[in-house]
């Protein structure tokens, strides 16, 4: 179990064993943000999937960057005996549970008393019936179908959502699917970090060469992205800069969009940054864009991105999601070649950044920093744990 130094959790008692279906990445997405922020409430410990058995023996060690985690989070890895089995089924049970009695094992020995089981995905089903465990939770950040068509729900997940304690669901559209299941369902949406990104930063020397309006995008580039819509506009719009800054999917199917703009004169593909040099560039764009396809599996997204361009100021154009439509005016949606030409003229018109629209657009991502976010996680696990904990939290404060 590795661990950062200096002050522990508020209530270090209380364990968080997060059960998740990748190693931790300092590539943050929802996971990081929550769990680096319960672990300033309780302990924290992060389990990866077991690596196949195949590639036990030779899987690198847990990752991250210690100098960024708080120290009640705990990046662990099950030892190589504990591989992950697909046959028989009841080897694959067996090792799955003896890994979750390893992890136990771990945060009793760090001093926990309570001890919450906290899902990423419904593959982690096992954790319902393992004993041990105070409190059952599962967050759901995607449509983990990842089918562009509309499926039913599982009937692992089903089960999951009906047999944990407490449910948090990111988007509007996952919980109208989902949350009805349970009881104690919970709508958290994605959230930022507004004072990172909100602080007024240098602009980047590969954006300072760019000609403006810069018309951007910060992020993975997917395919969930609309790139016939993109490469429609770059070549509908040569007066405008079109900006990509992140680093792309290995995924074939974005090599000839990629290079179809990459050769455009008004296309700059500005590469791969980290988390915190990404949060610099929204500010010096002068519109932001969310152009996601619209599908069944799109329709259930909460682009982690739309906070963190809403906390820039900068005006936003986005795809008619159903997570962007209760934003109402803090951003405007645009549906077709010719709608998204008309919005974003709109958007770079010198009223689009009066004071007052900028100030609306940062007041809504304040209302989605991560810090708020995740005390209401926090508290309804306190809750659910009992009403001494509940009240030792309030008092340790938020």
């Amino acid at each position: 179990m590795t661990r950062a130094p200096d002050a522990g959790p508020f209530l270090p008692d209380v364990g968080v064993l997060a059960l998740d279906v990748e190693p931790w990445s300092p590539r943050w997405q929802s996971r990081q943000h929550v769990l680096s922020r319960l672990a300033r409430r309780f302990q924290v410990l992060h389990l990866p999937r077991a690596p196949d058995w195949r590639e036990a023996l030779r899987a690198a060690p847990a990752g991250g960057d210690l100098h960024t985690l708080p120290p009640g989070l705990h990046l662990h890895r099950s030892p190589a005996w504990l591989p992950r089995f697909y046959r028989p089924r009841w080897l694959a049970g067996l090792a799955e549970r003896a890994r979750l009695a390893e992890a136990r094992s771990a945060l009793r020995a760090a001093g926990c008393r309570r001890l919450v089981a906290y899902l990423w995905r419904p593959e982690f089903e096992a954790a319902l019936d393992a004993p041990g465990f105070d409190l059952r939770c599962y967050h759901v950040d995607d449509e983990y179908s990842f089918s562009e068509e509309e499926l039913p729900i599982s009937a692992q997940e089903e089960r999951v959502l009906r047999g944990v304690d407490r449910v948090f669901l990111t988007s509007p559209a996952l919980y109208e699917k989902k949350g009805g299941l349970n009881p104690r369902s919970l709508q958290i949406p994605n959230g930022v970090d507004a004072a990172l990104f909100s602080r007024a930063c240098p602009m980047p020397a590969d954006l300072a060469t760019v000609p403006r309006p810069r018309i951007g995008y910060t992020g993975w580039l997917k395919r969930q992205l609309d790139w016939p819509l993109l490469q429609g506009l770059a070549h509908k719009h040569p007066e405008w800069s079109f900006v990509f800054v992140g680093a792309r999917a290995e995924d074939p199917d974005l090599d000839a969009p990629l290079a179809e703009l990459g050769a455009l004169p008004n296309v700059h593909l500005l590469g791969a940054k980290t988390s915190e040099q990404l949060a610099a560039y929204p500010q010096h764009l002068d519109v932001c864009l969310l152009p996601y396809r619209r599908n069944a599996y799109t329709h259930y997204i909460y682009p982690l991105k739309v906070h963190e361009y809403l906390a820039g100021g900068r005006p936003v154009v986005g795809a008619p999601l159903r997570s962007l439509q209760d934003l109402g005016d803090a951003l405007e949606l645009a549906d077709s070649l010719d709608g998204w030409s008309d919005a974003l003229a709109r958007a770079l018109a010198p009223e689009s950044c009066a004071p007052a629209r900028v100030e609306a657009r940062r007041a809504v991502a304040r209302r989605h920093d991560w810090d708020g976010l995740v005390a209401r996680i926090a508290a309804s696990l306190a809750e659910g744990l009992g009403p001494d904990v509940a009240e030792r939290l309030a008092r340790a404060g938020p």
